[in-house]
């Protein structure tokens, strides 16, 4: 019952986000055009949350894709979008700046 809780609020093993970009994991910060602008990993990619679905295309499945956004809340919806279209190993990486930290 605790790993599905766990499961459900996306809480699980930690995961080495370096390890992913050096083995070319695609970061994909959903952030506004504008708010990316602003600051974001170098390398990383920009489709906005609200136009992501239409441009799925532009992501390659076989590759891992690490979301982040400002908070963490956009990245996890892009997740789950990832996942429902069949993208098989997708990370929430949560803020961006949080997640430069750790690479």
């Amino acid at each position: 019952m605790i790993s599905t809780i766990k499961k459900m609020l996306g809480i699980g093993p930690t995961v080495n986000f370096k390890n992913l970009v050096n083995e070319g994991a695609t970061i994909l910060d959903v952030r506004t055009k504008a708010e990316f602008q602003t600051g974001h990993i170098r390398g990383s990619v920009n489709i906005p949350l609200n136009t992501l679905q239409s441009q799925l295309k532009k992501l390659n499945k076989s590759k891992p894709i690490i979301t982040c956004c400002a908070s963490g809340m956009r990245s996890a919806q892009a997740k789950g979008l990832l996942k429902s279209s069949g993208f098989s190993e997708v990370h929430n990486g949560g803020g961006w700046a949080n997640l430069q930290s750790k690479l």
